[in-house]
């Protein structure tokens, strides 16, 4: 299994998270939810940690809301060659905004083009993409840059190894 502290690092960052996609300064989102800004920042670096009622309130003032989805758990599987890869215990899915945005893979990822950028609304684009992830990415790539429904629907396009493609086979078949 993949050590917890990628989950605990996303949820550590939700509120500023939030804070971010609505364009929200903290200074803004602070007044808006009636606390201050040098508290916002203790709750943005795990300095203090906020109540449910606060984060609920942080979070609406920003135009989200907190929803249970399934926990993402990783299994490192060992190949005959190479390094291991990861494998989630279930598919998930990005906003509509990181689904079809443009980015950019960190270079630990994507080491042989770096800084190249891939345009996600293109599907030859991220069907690359997300080759380029399911080869070489880390848990977190995968819960950043890849879109359970859209993985699935471009399944049968990849170009990924063999060993890869049956890794992540029964997530693809039970969706």
């Amino acid at each position: 299994m993949y050590p917890s502290r990628y989950t605990k690092d996303m949820s550590a960052n939700l509120i500023e998270f939030a804070r971010q996609g609505s364009g929200l300064t903290q200074q803004a989102m602070a007044d808006l939810a009636g606390t201050s800004r040098p508290t916002l920042s203790a709750y943005e670096h795990g300095r203090k940690s906020p109540t449910l009622e606060t984060t609920k309130r942080l979070l609406r003032v920003a135009g989200y809301q907190i929803t249970a989805e399934p926990l993402i758990d990783f299994t490192e599987v060992t190949l005959t060659r190479g390094r291991p890869i990861y494998v989630p215990s279930a598919l998930w899915r990005l906003s509509m905004k990181q689904s079809f945005s443009e980015i950019t893979l960190p270079v630990s990822v994507n080491w042989s083009t770096p800084g190249k950028t891939y345009d996600l609304s293109d599907r030859r684009q991220r069907a690359r993409c997300y080759e380029i992830i399911l080869r070489e990415g880390m848990p977190k790539d995968f819960l950043q840059f890849i879109d359970g429904a859209l993985l699935t629907d471009l399944w049968n396009d990849l170009i990924i190894p063999k060993a890869v493609r049956n890794a992540w086979q029964h997530l693809i078949g039970a969706a």
